[in-house]
């Protein structure tokens, strides 16, 4: 329980950061739509979603709502929309280059208390899986929006079935891991986790 009430304010934050980063690059591109929904901030009642929020508390990893994008209004649609899409990822790698320069910073000056150390690094890994679970690139995760101009040209076959049955296999994965103990998911992400950790925060877990 102590470790949700943790995780639950760090995670949140987390995922409206990076909602709030996709609406930011549409409306510098162009693309107001974001902003005309009121999902340019940081309220996380604007951007949580029902079912996401329940996986939150429920299988410890969930989403919030999509940012609703217009590739119509950006000036150059192939290409913004992958700055759109790059951009959630991304900001959750600048948020954990945050954590881990503080942990590199202060860890060992006596400045830090045992929780808020524990605290900037959940928050630190959080963001790196984060980063690292949304570069998959299977629907609706923004690694299939981001790899879909390379794969549409070399492959259009498979970029179609990627957006048509990616949901349903996505969820079906996150379930078999909560159910069986065994995450196919965190099996690809966790070296990439734990090599960002180490090279962020100089913390090997």
């Amino acid at each position: 329980m102590e470790v949700l009430i943790i995780l639950l304010p760090i995670l949140i934050f987390s995922l409206c950061f990076h909602e709030f980063s996709h609406g930011y690059m549409a409306y510098r591109l162009g693309d107001h739509t974001a902003a005309r929904n009121g999902r340019l901030t940081l309220n996380p009642i604007a951007h949580l979603d029902p079912i996401g929020s329940l996986m939150i508390l429920f299988v410890g990893f969930g989403w919030a709502k999509p940012v609703p994008v217009d590739s119509r209004l950006l000036r150059n649609p192939r290409t913004d929309m992958m700055k759109v899409a790059a951009a959630g990822p991304v900001s959750n790698i600048l948020l954990a280059m945050a954590g881990g320069m503080t942990l590199r910073l202060l860890n060992g000056t006596g400045l830090l208390t045992e929780t808020i150390l524990i605290l900037i690094i959940y928050f630190t890994r959080i963001n790196i899986a984060l980063a690292v679970f949304n570069m998959i690139p299977i629907a609706p995760l923004d690694g299939s929006q981001i790899f879909s101009g390379y794969l549409m040209k070399h492959n259009p076959e498979l970029a179609w079935k990627i957006q048509a049955y990616g949901p349903q296999v996505l969820f079906g994965l996150i379930l078999f891991g909560y159910f069986t103990g065994f995450s196919i998911i965190w099996m690809v992400m966790e070296p990439f986790v734990s090599f960002f950790m180490l090279l962020f925060a100089g913390i090997a877990i």
